[in-house]
């Protein structure tokens, strides 16, 4: 079974996350919340109370995708985390998925994680995808990294990363489960 590390901070954009891990979810993905805050429940940009499953200090990178949801005081907090930013480096050198939204793939941009790829983020974020071919799709998978433009491609994301960890078959059935036809 795949295994996704979603990392959570005060001010991070709630929907972002949860819907990316609620898809993950109902695909039988093992998603955990990681708190980087030093205690488990975060608040959100928009005041929703989250209860992680685990503080970073309990974890080692065992996970095959690490996952960085958005909301810009959420990205600072994420940023400023040197742990979190040693264990990203190190995740992408051994060959491991990245994921990120919003303003988070800028992290990875700040840490020369996707130089060379093709990358989307919020607008207004890609002077700071160092060395990334950043354009206006909302959900972008090159290589081992997959971004996604906002809020509104948080669903589309986490179906991206069915297809590439599960199956491109799951992520029709949860499509249609839960009823996201276009």
């Amino acid at each position: 079974m795949a295994k996704v590390y979603a990392f959570v901070a005060d001010g991070m954009e709630e929907v972002e996350c949860l819907a990316v891990c609620d898809c993950l979810r109902r695909a039988k993905v093992d998603v955990k919340l990681v708190s980087i805050m030093g205690r488990k429940m975060v608040t959100g940009s928009h005041g929703f109370k989250i209860e992680a499953d685990s503080l970073f200090e309990e974890i080692t990178d065992d996970a095959d995708v690490l996952f960085l949801p958005g909301g810009l005081a959420g990205t600072n907090n994420l940023k400023a985390h040197e742990g979190l930013a040693e264990m990203l480096k190190a995740h992408a050198t051994a060959g491991k998925r990245l994921a990120a939204i919003c303003a988070a793939p800028s992290i990875l941009g700040e840490l020369g994680l996707v130089k060379g790829h093709r990358a989307t983020c919020y607008p207004g974020f890609e002077t700071k995808m160092e060395g990334a071919d950043c354009r206006g799709d909302g959900i972008i998978t090159d290589r081992l990294i997959s971004t996604g433009r906002g809020m509104g491609w948080a669903i589309d994301l986490g179906l991206e990363l069915i297809k590439l960890l599960v199956s491109e078959e799951e992520a029709e059935r949860i499509k249609v489960a839960i009823q996201y036809i276009k």
